[in-house]
């Protein structure tokens, strides 16, 4: 990897084809994604990322597909996704694309 900002941008590529089966609007547009650090000389990516609500159906299987899709971008050598709950998401964390997809403008 050689230019963070591009590898930045690949990788919330990346994380916009994941998607909350329940919400049609996939996860970056949502504001599920806190925080994506890249060790550029490492090539290691860490996300900090929460959930719609705790008792989220795919707890189980989002955070690890957003960690296989990261680990996908070229120059990714090690991808890893913490689950937060502080700040708690609401929908005020999503971007004015999602609230119009969603009907909420």
């Amino acid at each position: 990897m050689t230019d963070p900002a591009a590898t930045e941008k690949l990788i919330i590529e990346a994380i916009r084809t994941c998607y909350d089966p329940e919400i049609p609007v996939n996860i970056y547009e949502l504001g599920l994604v806190y925080d994506i650090n890249v060790d550029e000389p490492k090539g290691e990516v860490s996300i900090r990322m929460t959930l719609t609500s705790p008792a989220c159906p795919v707890a189980g299987s989002l955070p690890p597909e957003v960690e296989a899709k990261v680990r996908a971008v070229p120059g990714v050598t090690k991808a890893s996704v913490e689950v937060v709950w502080d700040p708690p998401w609401t929908p005020d964390k999503m971007t004015e694309a999602a609230k119009l997809q969603l009907g909420m403008l």
